[in-house]
């Protein structure tokens, strides 16, 4: 019973990582290339070739240490590329600074 949970386990986290791959794939596909250049990161092809063969690797090649190198490199494109195109391209806040909130700039009370 205890191995079935522990199989159960692993194929969830086989899934969790699958998914949180091909959302960073799909990311990496639909940024522009020139935002790669424009933010000094690896070319759009390196991105779509590594996040490529880790969707492969988690769906054919069931070994778990090249399934953790590849959720490194998915989250590396997740945490530092993806957030750097999105400021080059212009994405993500739509201007002001980083005190305003929801209605507006803060000013700490006053």
């Amino acid at each position: 019973m205890l191995l079935e949970g522990f199989g159960t386990i692993l194929w969830l986290l086989n899934l969790a990582m699958l998914i949180l791959a091909l959302v960073a794939l799909g990311f990496a596909a639909f940024a522009r290339e020139d935002a790669y250049r424009a933010a000094d990161k690896q070319s759009k092809m390196f991105w779509l070739i590594l996040l490529g063969v880790t969707v492969a690797v988690n769906l054919f090649v069931p070994m778990l240490f090249l399934q953790i190198a590849g959720l490194v490199a998915t989250i590396v494109f997740l945490v530092d590329v993806r957030p750097a195109l999105q400021q080059v391209s212009g994405g993500g806040r739509r201007g002001g600074s980083s005190s305003d909130g929801p209605y507006g700039p803060y000013n700490g009370g006053r």
